[in-house]
């Protein structure tokens, strides 16, 4: 055995991405775009959520009368010792016809009973109250 210069370790080089190590170079790639995904993400979030607040702002606080036709939750999470969230929903029938879902708390809905009338009060897609008949209490 000889001496080896540098020019005989050429052969065994891949040709491509750098000899071999394309995987180390794609990975600060991948790592890259996940990152810029992951906050834009976030970023629509928050703008989508301050775009509906605002909105909600501007709308006028409505007063109707309504019946509460369905109740509904929706858990996530609680798996491999993770805490369970759970939200709740209640969707309204108004005079017209139209129905409209809204996010309540979990007081709220434990009080809502379905075929309950009453006054719905709400401002834009912000649940603000729902105030039952006391004549249909009496039945």
């Amino acid at each position: 055995m000889g001496n080896f210069e540098e020019t005989d370790f050429n052969h065994f080089e891949e040709q491509g991405f750098g000899g071999g190590d394309w995987m180390f170079d794609l990975i600060p790639v991948f790592g890259g775009a996940l990152f810029v995904i992951v906050i834009s993400v976030f970023i629509f979030v928050i703008v989508k959520g301050i775009g509906e607040w605002s909105s909600n702002n501007k709308q006028p606080k409505l007063s109707v009368p309504a019946e509460l036709v369905a109740k509904r939750t929706k858990v996530s999470g609680g798996a491999n010792d993770t805490s369970a969230s759970t939200w709740y929903y209640a969707t309204f029938e108004v005079e017209s016809g139209d129905r409209m879902e809204f996010h309540v708390g979990a007081q709220e809905y434990g009080m809502l009973v379905e075929r309950d009338k009453g006054i719905l009060n709400f401002q834009g897609t912000r649940y603000l109250g729902f105030e039952r008949n006391r004549q249909s209490e009496l039945l």
